[in-house]
């Protein structure tokens, strides 16, 4: 997990953009390995653990309405989340977690059920379901790794691209 991590900085760092964190099931294992890394103060803003669903609405502006009906365990949540740590702190870049690493069932939702989103300086917004297996720790690890990932390939899809851009479309 380190390795992305180092990636996903190291790719914030070269385009002089921030990044905030967003969240529950992780409960801070997002942050904890990104400010492991080195250096990590350049793009780091911070983050939000909203382990609580109030929190959600209350710290990240998630809809109260969205939150009733489905819960906190959705991908519109996620989304949401992601958005309001960005502009809750500042930052260019926004990644949450939100899901159930067990031992129970949540919302509804089969343990293993996770949403990790990204939202980003130019409006776009992706979100990817998941179904994992494991430990409660498994499910929180690969969470994170997920998230990490999620993020890399936005941030390298957005670095080609303006590369190309500079380059003159070569």
């Amino acid at each position: 997990m380190t390795g992305a991590a180092t990636r996903v900085l190291a790719l914030l760092a070269e385009r002089g953009e921030t990044l905030a964190v967003a969240e529950s099931l992780t409960g801070g294992l997002v942050a904890a390995v990104l400010t492991s890394v080195p250096g990590a103060s350049r793009s780091f803003r911070g983050s939000v653990t909203a382990y609580a669903t109030p929190l959600k609405r209350e710290l990240l502006g998630v809809d109260g309405a969205l939150l009733a009906e489905r819960g906190a365990v959705d991908a519109a949540v996620a989304r949401q989340m992601a958005t309001g740590v960005r502009r809750a702190l500042g930052a260019d870049w926004g990644v949450a977690t939100t899901g159930v690493a067990g031992p129970d069932p949540q919302d509804g939702m089969p343990v293993g059920t996770v949403f990790v989103a990204v939202s980003g300086p130019d409006g776009a917004e992706n979100v990817t379901a998941l179904r994992l297996n494991g430990s409660r720790a498994d499910i929180r690890k690969e969470s994170v790794r997920n998230v990490l990932a999620l993020l890399s390939d936005k941030l390298g899809k957005n670095t080609s691209a303006q590369d190309t851009e500079e380059n003159g479309g070569n």
